[in-house]
C-alpha cells in the first residue's frame, strides 16, 4: 500500500503551527508496511483542497487528511471529501448523541451539529477526546481517512480505530528497531557499516543524524511480526559488534534515565557544577521522573568568583590555567561532590561563543571534570556549531562521559 498525508489548514502554511501530525502518521504507517510517498499542506480553500486530493490519489491508494473537521465555516474537509466521492452529507445519529453527552449540563452551540455531519456510507472513527468524529471513505480501491487536527484527538483515534482497519488491508508486518548512537557522526557510522548498508535488502538499514546523536533504524518485513524480528537479529548483532559502546540504547531509551537507573542500583549519588552549559546538564537529569533519588544538587557557577567561592577552585588555578582548563574542570567536579555530599561530581567549563575564543582556546573548546570513587578525571572536547548547538553537544558529551565511567565501574 502507498499513502499520502494531507495537512489541511491555513495555519500550517503560515507557519503558526508545526505539522507534527505528519511525523506521527509517517512513523505509524511505516510500521504497518504502508509506504508514505509524500506530505502535502493545503489551506482552507475548497478548490485547492479538491485539487490536492486529486493529486494525492494520483500517486497513492490511501490518503490520510488531518484537520478541517470542526463546526466552523472554514472547516471544509468533509464537504470537499463528500464532493470528491460524490456523496451527500448526512447526520450520523451516534456521533450526534456523543456530542450531546459531551455537552451535558451546558448549552450546545448552534453549529455543533456540523461535527456530526458525515458523508453517507462512510465508516465512523469515534472521537473519545473531542467532538468531531473521524471518517473513513473507501471506494474503487481508494481509501480516504479524515482525522481531526489536534494531536491529542488525532493520535488516539488513529491508533485505536484507523490502525486496525488498515492492518486488514496489508498482508505484511513491518517491524523496526532504532539503535541510538553517541560519540560518532553520521559519516563515521556509514563508513563503519558501509558494506551492510550497500548489501541491504530485507532488513533495511537507515541512519538519521540528529544534533547530538545518530539514530540507526533497522526495518524488516515478513508475514508475521515474530519472523520480521528474527530477520533483524543477525544485522543488529553485527552492528553492535562494530559500534560497541557507542550504542547507548534503543527506540525510546533516554541516556540520562539509563544513567540514573544505574546509579540508583549502585547506591551512588550525583552533583553537577556547570559553567558554559548554564544549567542545561542538570535539567537533562531533572527532566527524568524520580531523579531526586540520585541527583542531589546542580550549581551554575558561571563566573570565576562563583567557581572559587562555591566550589573551592583555587584562585591560582584560574589565574595560571584559566577558567577553561583541565585543572579547573577537575576542581569543579571535586568541589561540587565534596560540598554536596555526593559520591560523584560532574562539571563543564568551556567557550560556547560566539566570542571569547583565542587561537589557543577556540570557540567550542569544552573541558569536563568527573570525580568518582575518590579519583578525578578530565576530558577535552572540540565541539562545533553555534552557541546553542555547542551547549547542547556539551550536555550530551558530559552525560556520555558519565555513562562510560559507571559502565566500567566494578
Amino acid at each position: 500500500m502507498v499513502a499520502e498525508i494531507l495537512g489541511v489548514g491555513t495555519e500550517l502554511l503560515l507557519g503558526d503551527i508545526a505539522n507534527t501530525n505528519a511525523q506521527f502518521l509517517s512513523k505509524v504507517l511505516a510500521g504497518l508496511g504502508i509506504s508514505v510517498y509524500g506530505h502535502t499542506a493545503v489551506g482552507d480553500n475548497p478548490t485547492r483542497l479538491h485539487a490536492a486530493l486529486i493529486y494525492a490519489f494520483s500517486k497513492a491508494d490511501t490518503v490520510v487528511a488531518c484537520g478541517g473537521l470542526g463546526p466552523t465555516q472554514d472547516d471544509i474537509t468533509k464537504d470537499v471529501a463528500a464532493s470528491y466521492f460524490d456523496k451527500e452529507l448526512v447526520v450520523d445519529d451516534a456521533s450526534w448523541e456523543a456530542i450531546k453527552r459531551r455537552f451535558a449540563g451546558r448549552d450546545i452551540p448552534e453549529n455543533a451539529i456540523r461535527n456530526a455531519m458525515v458523508p453517507e456510507g462512510c465508516t465512523i472513527l469515534p472521537n473519545n477526546h473531542g467532538s468531531a468524529p473521524g471518517i473513513c471513505l473507501e471506494e474503487n480501491g481508494k481509501i480516504l481517512i479524515l482525522l481531526p487536527g489536534p494531536p491529542h484527538e488525532l493520535e488516539p483515534m488513529f491508533m485505536e480505530y484507523a490502525v486496525p482497519f488498515l492492518r486488514q488491508k496489508t498482508n505484511l508486518a513491518f517491524v523496526s528497531r532504532t539503535l541510538k548512537i553517541v560519540g560518532l557522526g553520521e559519516s563515521r557510522v556509514e563508513t563503519l557499516l558501509q558494506d551492510l548498508i550497500e548489501a541491504q535488502t530485507n532488513p533495511t538499514i537507515a541512519p538519521y543524524a540528529k544534533l547530538t546523536e545518530v539514530a540507526l533504524r533497522i526495518t524488516a518485513s515478513a508475514y508475521k511480526e515474530e519472523a520480521a524480528r528474527k530477520l533483524m537479529e543477525p544485522i543488529a548483532e553485527e552492528i553492535y559488534n562494530r559500534l560497541g559502546s557507542h550504542i547507548y540504547g534503543e527506540d525510546n531509551d533516554c541516556m540520562a534515565k539509563i544513567i540514573l537507573d544505574k546509579l540508583e542500583a549502585q547506591g551512588q549519588t550525583l552533583a553537577i557544577a556547570e559553567s558554559c552549559t548554564g544549567g542545561l546538564l542538570t535539567s537533562a537529569f531533572v527532566d527524568i521522573l524520580g531523579s531526586s533519588g540520585v541527583l542531589l544538587e546542580g550549581a551554575v557557577t558561571y563566573s570565576n568568583k562563583a567557581k572559587i567561592s562555591r566550589l573551592g577552585v583555587p584562585e591560582g588555578t584560574i589565574a595560571v590555567e584559566g577558567a577553561v582548563s583541565h585543572h579547573t574542570a577537575a576542581d569543579m567536579a571535586k568541589g561540587i561532590a565534596l560540598t554536596s555530599g555526593a559520591s560523584i561530581g560532574l562539571s563543564t567549563t568551556g567557550i560556547a561563543g560566539p566570542g571569547g575564543g583565542t587561537p589557543e582556546k577556540p570557540v567550542g573548546l569544552v573541558y569536563f571534570g568527573l570525580y568518582i570513587n575518590g579519583m578525578t578525571y578530565t576530558h577535552e572536547r572540540r565541539l562545533i556549531g553555534d552557541r546553542n548547538e555547542i551547549r547542547a553537544r556539551a550536555v550530551v558529551s558530559a552525560i556520555d562521559i558519565l555513562r562510560t565511567a559507571i559502565s566500567h565501574r566494578n
